[in-house]
Order: structure tokens, then C-alpha cells, then sequence
């Protein structure tokens, strides 16, 4: 005969199925949840860069290559034709002013002077002789002249003559008309001496300074080579150092051949090129930060070359700082034209997170977490990028590479 069961064994029963049940539920939770972090994509801290968002400036900026230049450099050329006798100063050295930093040979230029000087003796000599001929040319015609005057007074008497004694009826008007023609063609020729000697005059005057600027323009080649001469002996009108000489002893050198190269290196400026894409961007007067071993130097756009050379525009730019002690000739640097700046914006430290969109998504630290985020750019350079929206000034972001994440909503970071 069945007999039924205690109240309080059935309680028991029933607890302990609650109990069963319950701890059946809390281990499968704890399954799915151990199963999900499994599967959940995580990140080691120490494997990602991250940079503050800040307030700050960002300057838009095209991207230059640029090289150190000295502010001033002489180009010391050849004065004359001749060959490179000797070299008295190493590259590197400082020179004063006048200092002999090379020598040409003067042999050949002497030569050509001595050349000069018996030319110019043989046209001074040719000066003297045609000046005695055109003046013994003038004193003919003078002599002319004096004798054609004579003649003229004496028909201008015989006319008095004729007419006198047609007045007392011992001549005849014939005669009288003759004498009056024989002395109108004395009086003619007379005049033509006249004009002759004046003419005379003006031709002697311009065969005279013909002559003279002869020997003027010989005396000044002789003047100006004797300079040149004096000169062959290279040196420097100005204080500085010696950046390049031709040391090829026994080369022939034509007159203006570049010999040597002094450079002031006290100051110094920036030649750069760029490519000619962005040349309608590029302005006199832009400024530019020239950045040295990371050492920023600011300045300006001072002058831009007309022509484009392989694809490249080179520009020079003025140094705010020409004395910075950075500064060194020869030496690479960048160089960022700033086009455009904006004042106390939201920005963001550049990195490889950015890919120069106006628009992308970035992943923002949270708790332990990095949870991907679209953020809007506006402007960047080389140091910066403009945030327009979707963060806030203190987020902290990965700017490490991203691009195999950024389909993930979520990434856990752990040590």
C-alpha cells in the first residue's frame, strides 16, 4: 500500500531541481559569455599609438624639398682666356677681401697687351700724319683763295678804268661789259674758294674726331685689359669662405668661365622645388616653415622661377631667422608653404589613421575599449588635422594604422 509523501520531503525535492536548474542556467551563461569574449576582437595597449584631441592652430600647407643655401655667394669668373697656373686656397677656408685664392697664367694676355700698345702708337702716328695732310689741304685752298681775291680787285680797277674812259668817250660800252663779266666770274670763283675752305673746314673736323674716337675706343681695350690683367690674380672682393675652386691646374678657361665661390655663411636662405601641380598655389610672400632635424624655421616665399624644369618649380624663400644656429649650407630640410591657416580649432596629431578624406571613421578610447567612430576633417599638414565634427577636446584617439579594423564597431584593448 502506497503511502504519500511528506510534505517536506517534496519541498526538498522541489528546492533541489531550483537549485539543479539554476546552476544549469548560470554555467551556460558563463559558457556563452566566456564564448563571446573569445570571439570578440581585442588589441593590446601597447600596440597602438593614441594622441589627445586639442584646441589649437592648423596651417594647410603644400609639401616642399628644400636645401640650405648661403644668403650670399660670389661667383668669382675668369677675367681672361688662359689656363690655371695655380690654386693658393683649399675649399673650406675663410678669405679675406683681396686674399689670392687663384692664379692664371698672364703670358698670353701680356702679349695681346703689348699688341695693343704698338697699335695704338701706329693710329696715334696715322693721326698725326693725316692731320698735317688735311691742314697742308686747307692752306692750298687758302693760298687759292688770297690769289683769287687779288685777281678780284684787280678786275674790279680795270672796270673802274673801262667805265672812265667810256665816260670821256675814249672806250666803248663792249669793252666796259666785258670788263663787268671777267670780274662777276672772279667774284663767282671767289665764292666757290670760299665755300670750298668752309667745307674743307667741317671735313678736317670730322676726319679729326674720327680719329679721335679711334684712339679713344683703343685706348679703353688697353685700359680694360690692363684690368683684367691686374685681376688674374683671383681673389675675393668680400669677407667669407671658400665653398668651391677649379683645381684642374693647366686648364684652359675661356673669359667668364666660373673659377671659384665665396659664400657669407653669417646668414642664409632656402631654395626649394616643388612639383609643378601645385605651382598656381604657389604665391610670393607665403610663409613657410622650413623644418631642420626637427627644429622649425619660418620665413617667406621670396621669389618663384618662371620656368619648370622636368616637372619641378623651384622658389626661394627669405628666413625670418637668418642666423639660426640650425642652419647649415648644404643642408636638406623641409619645407611647407602654409596656404591657408585656421586659429584655435579642434585638432588632431596626423598619423597613419588618416587617409586624407574629408570624412572617416576613427576609433575612440572608452573604458578599456576602442569603439570606431565617423569623424569629419577639414584642413591638415605634416603635424596636424582639422576636426570639424564628431569629436571632443580631451577624446583620446588611435592614430596607429586601423584600416584592417575598420569594419569592427568595437575593439577591446588589454594589456
Amino acid at each position: 500500500m502506497d503511502r504519500a509523501i511528506a510534505p517536506a520531503t517534496q519541498n526538498q525535492r522541489q528546492r533541489r531541481r531550483w537549485l539543479l536548474g539554476t546552476g544549469f542556467l548560470v554555467l551556460l551563461l558563463a559558457g556563452v559569455l566566456a564564448f563571446r569574449s573569445v570571439l570578440k576582437p581585442s588589441l593590446r595597449r601597447a600596440d597602438v599609438l593614441t594622441a589627445a584631441v586639442e584646441t589649437g592652430d592648423v596651417e594647410a600647407a603644400l609639401t616642399a624639398a628644400g636645401v640650405i643655401i648661403p644668403g650670399r655667394e660670389a661667383v668669382i669668373t675668369s677675367p681672361i682666356q688662359s689656363t690655371i697656373r695655380r690654386v693658393a686656397v683649399a675649399v673650406g677656408a675663410r678669405v679675406a677681401p683681396g686674399q689670392t685664392i687663384l692664379e692664371l697664367d698672364k703670358e698670353l694676355a701680356n702679349s695681346a697687351l703689348a699688341k695693343l700698345d704698338d697699335e695704338q702708337r701706329r693710329n696715334q702716328n696715322k693721326n698725326s700724319q693725316i692731320q698735317l695732310s688735311l691742314e697742308g689741304n686747307l692752306t692750298d685752298l687758302r693760298a687759292q683763295a688770297s690769289v683769287q681775291a687779288v685777281k678780284v680787285r684787280s678786275l674790279q680797277s680795270a672796270l673802274r678804268d673801262e667805265q672812265r674812259l667810256l665816260e670821256i668817250g675814249g672806250g666803248t660800252a663792249e669793252t666796259v661789259r666785258q670788263a663787268e663779266l671777267n670780274l662777276r666770274v672772279a667774284q663767282l670763283e671767289n665764292e666757290r674758294l670760299a665755300r670750298q675752305i668752309q667745307t674743307q673746314r667741317q671735313a678736317n673736323a670730322a676726319d679729326v674726331r674720327e680719329l679721335g674716337y679711334t684712339v679713344s675706343m683703343q685706348q679703353r681695350s688697353i685700359t680694360e685689359l690692363a684690368s683684367k690683367l691686374r685681376q688674374a690674380d683671383i681673389s675675393s672682393q668680400q669677407p667669407g669662405v671658400l665653398t668651391w675652386v677649379n683645381e684642374n691646374l693647366g686648364t684652359t678657361v675661356q673669359a667668364g668661365d666660373a673659377l671659384a665661390r665665396v659664400a657669407d655663411l653669417s646668414s642664409f636662405r632656402v631654395r626649394a622645388t616643388i612639383s609643378d601641380a601645385y605651382a598656381e598655389a604657389l604665391h610670393a610672400g607665403d610663409p613657410v616653415v622650413v623644418r631642420i632635424n626637427g627644429t622649425d624655421v619660418r620665413g617667406a616665399v621670396a621669389s618663384i622661377s618662371p620656368a619648370v624644369d622636368k616637372g619641378v618649380v623651384t622658389f626661394y624663400a627669405q628666413l625670418d631667422n637668418p642666423h639660426h644656429p640650425a642652419l647649415r649650407a648644404n643642408l636638406r630640410a623641409d619645407v611647407f608653404v602654409v596656404t591657408r591657416a585656421h586659429r584655435g580649432v579642434l585638432r588632431l596629431r596626423n598619423g597613419p589613421f588618416y587617409q586624407g578624406g574629408k570624412e572617416q571613421p576613427v576609433f575612440v578610447l572608452s573604458g578599456g575599449r576602442a569603439v570606431r567612430r565617423t569623424v569629419r576633417f577639414g584642413d591638415s599638414n605634416f603635424d596636424f588635422v582639422q576636426i570639424l565634427s564628431g569629436l571632443r577636446a580631451g577624446e583620446q584617439v588611435v592614430v596607429s594604422d586601423m584600416k584592417d579594423h575598420l569594419d569592427t564597431p568595437e575593439l577591446t584593448l588589454h594589456d
